[in-house]
């Protein structure tokens, strides 16, 4: 098994003791999604920070059939998308929102995307959200490999969870954690199951993404993980700057080369359709 692990932070997030807690299915092979929410208040939890998680479907469109969970913990809102590999689809506190503008609006069923299709670029056509599962197969541009056509970033945020339950501690600080499990399958070829785990606490401004992939073939499998997490304005504007301890930076493409060795400025909006990325390599254990 192997733990990948993901962590959005505005403050500290503390340890939670998980030995007494309030447990339910939300969605399972033979339980369907229909519209549920649970409170603190209906829980008799007396909290400065009232909290509640809601299940809904939407409905029109090629968002037909979505399955979003919703939590607010008293101070943040966030959107997760089991329907599509328990992505986080937006995160806000206040009116400081976490995400940015995509001209997919719709919360996308993976049933209506081709992955295959523009040349193995389908999947931007439904990637609007603030942190993208990618992998597990493979992540990155499309391309052959013997043969095969890879798609861009793999086929982790259009596969829909087949189980996700939600666990609430009944102890202070009365932790949220949501889980749900991926399957990424097919005969002869993979054999991944990863279970998805997102947690934040009532009153907290922070949430983590504590994944699990675990190959269940009889023989080594190679795989890769990619979280999407993608940002706009407050954050990423005119004058924003990049910080973080990095042992090296290097150019991912011609456009950005030019723009050594000070990439940290933001620049205005543009229109042109050419990206400047560059590939950060972290100082080892820089970050705990």
């Amino acid at each position: 098994m192997t733990p990948l692990k993901l962590v959005v932070a505005l403050s500290a997030l503390s340890a939670a003791s998980h030995a007494m807690a309030w447990d339910y299915v939300l969605l399972d092979t033979d339980k369907a999604a229909q519209s549920w929410q649970i409170t603190s208040q209906q829980l008799g939890i007396k909290t400065d920070k009232p909290f509640s998680v809601t299940l809904r479907t939407l409905h029109g469109g090629r968002q037909e059939g979505v399955s979003i969970v919703d939590i607010d913990n008293g101070t943040m809102k966030l959107s997760v998308v089991p329907t599509r590999g328990m992505n986080v689809l937006q995160a806000s506190v206040g009116n400081v929102r976490m995400g940015w503008d995509s001209p997919v609006k719709e919360v996308v069923n993976p049933a209506f995307i081709e992955l295959n299709g523009r040349g193995g670029l389908g999947w931007l056509e439904g990637f609007n959200e603030l942190v993208t599962r990618c992998g597990y197969e493979w992540v990155g541009h499309p391309g052959l490999d013997n043969g095969e056509l890879l798609t861009l970033h793999g086929r982790a945020a259009n596969i829909p969870a087949n189980k996700v339950t939600l666990h609430i501690d009944e102890k202070t600080p009365y932790a949220i954690t949501l889980r749900g499990e991926l399957k990424e399958q097919a005969f002869k070829k993979v054999d991944f199951s990863v279970a998805t785990e997102l947690v934040t606490e009532p009153g907290s401004v922070v949430f983590a993404l504590n994944d699990t992939l675990t190959n269940n073939g009889d023989y080594p499998k190679e795989y890769q993980a990619l979280y999407h997490s993608n940002f706009s304005t407050p954050f990423l504007e005119q004058g924003a700057r990049f910080a973080a301890p990095v042992k090296q930076v290097s150019p991912f493409n011609d456009k950005a080369k030019g723009e050594l060795p000070k990439p940290t400025a933001h620049r205005p909006r543009t229109t042109t359709k050419r990206f400047t990325t560059w590939c950060p390599m972290p100082m080892p254990r820089a970050i705990r």
